[in-house]
């Protein structure tokens, strides 16, 4: 079969790709045909759908598409730049690198500002919904990463907007995003987190635990108020302590809580990596990014915020401290990592970066997983792990 419409990068209505390696739902398909048609997934076919081409990628992994939950840039844009092109910006690369849906990700700021950063991200994600020939990742909501936090585990947010929990922001912020707002962060210590966590849940939006100096009993108490989930675990928050168990102890024997993790060998030893992996299983470890607005770009002088950070050798620290202010990674890097390290299979390594951060951020419901009726929004990767091709919306994003 010559080239496919679909391999010169052109839109088609239906067409299939051909794999021995579906990564379904129930399990890998051992051979199979994924048919596409409108954009959506309509299934998987045994024998070669008639009437439509075929893209052969019969040597290669076939994949729901990566979604990052934890992300506050990338090619120079930053949510904080409070404008609706940087965050198209942010989604097209995105695209271009494996992740085909995100949580827009917030610092630490002022009361205003987070407020004109949800209502970029609002803005933006209404015109991807008017838009039928998407060639960005979806905007599947915001995370609140912030300013509920902890001045000893502050790491790279700003410490002048630090504050106690308040439902009354959350739900002010809410309207600014327009009901977009999925999960928010904050230190169980904090006067007033219980309360918080148990409204914020209450409103439908996940309650994470980080940037904290809680004790183990802290953090299970916010557990039992709602609490669901530990932002990027082991970092920003205490270490494990054979007597001061503290957050990661708690993240590690919580049944249900899942935990977030960077694998990008810098913010967390491998070995560690694998400790919590193995404590947790890998249904409950969500791969994130915490990829800044450097990412994607060369070694220099960069923004979080309004903080000063310098990038070398893919390691972005603040200017001044020197404390790591997050990664440049991407998630088809971290699936790499994870398998290279060998905590995880290929399979479960996927699942880490589709199906667990669907679940665990309450997305699941319309990504993560190739299921008919879904979007089209999937990756190729070789047999290397290297991203091959995405798709969003059945469409072919260019490189």
């Amino acid at each position: 079969m010559g080239e496919s419409q679909a391999e010169k990068g052109e839109a088609m209505s239906a067409f299939a790709i051909k794999s021995k390696e579906l990564v379904l739902p129930y399990g890998i398909d051992g051979f199979g045909y994924l048919v596409i048609e409108d954009g959506k997934f309509c299934g998987v076919s045994i024998a070669e759908p008639k009437g439509m081409p075929t893209v052969d990628r019969t040597d290669c992994w076939v994949a729901p598409g990566f979604v990052d939950t934890h992300i506050h840039g990338f090619m120079g844009k930053d949510v904080m730049d409070c404008d609706s092109e940087a965050v198209h910006v942010i989604s097209r690369g995105l695209a271009c690198h494996g992740t085909t849906s995100w949580l827009a990700t917030t610092l630490t700021a002022g009361t205003q500002r987070t407020g004109e950063a949800c209502q970029s991200v609002a803005v933006a994600a209404a015109a991807q919904r008017t838009n039928g020939e998407l060639e960005e990742a979806r905007i599947q909501g915001i995370f609140l990463e912030g300013p509920f936090f902890t001045e000893e585990h502050k790491g790279a947010q700003d410490p002048r907007y630090l504050a106690d929990p308040r439902i009354e922001l959350l739900d002010a912020w809410q309207e600014q995003a327009e009901g977009l707002i999925r999960k928010t962060a904050l230190a169980p210590e904090r006067k007033g987190a219980k309360e918080y966590i148990a409204a914020a849940t209450a409103r439908g939006v996940v309650a994470a635990m980080g940037h904290s100096s809680a004790t183990y009993g802290q953090a299970v108490e916010a557990v039992l108020a709602g609490a669901s989930e530990v932002v990027h675990t082991f970092n920003g928050m205490d270490d494990l302590g054979h007597r001061n168990p503290g957050i990661v102890g708690c993240a590690m024997t919580s049944q249900g809580v899942y935990a977030e993790l960077i694998c990008d060998g810098n913010h967390v030893d491998p070995i560690v990596c694998e400790a919590l992996t193995r404590a947790k299983g890998w249904e409950h470890v969500v791969l994130i990014t915490d990829c800044l607005s450097c990412g994607g770009l060369p070694d220099g002088n960069y923004h979080i915020g309004e903080l000063p950070i310098v990038l070398s050798g893919g390691e972005a620290r603040l200017r001044d401290g020197g404390n790591l202010a997050g990664s440049t990674l991407t998630l088809v890097d971290a699936v790499r990592n994870v398998v290279s390290w060998g905590i995880v299979t290929t399979e479960q390594a996927i699942r880490m970066a589709s199906e667990v951060p669907a679940r665990a951020n309450g997305i699941a419901d319309r990504c993560g997983f190739i299921l008919p009726g879904r979007d089209a929004d999937l990756v190729v990767l070789d047999q290397e792990l290297n991203l091959v091709e995405t798709y969003v919306g059945g469409r072919q994003i260019p490189a």
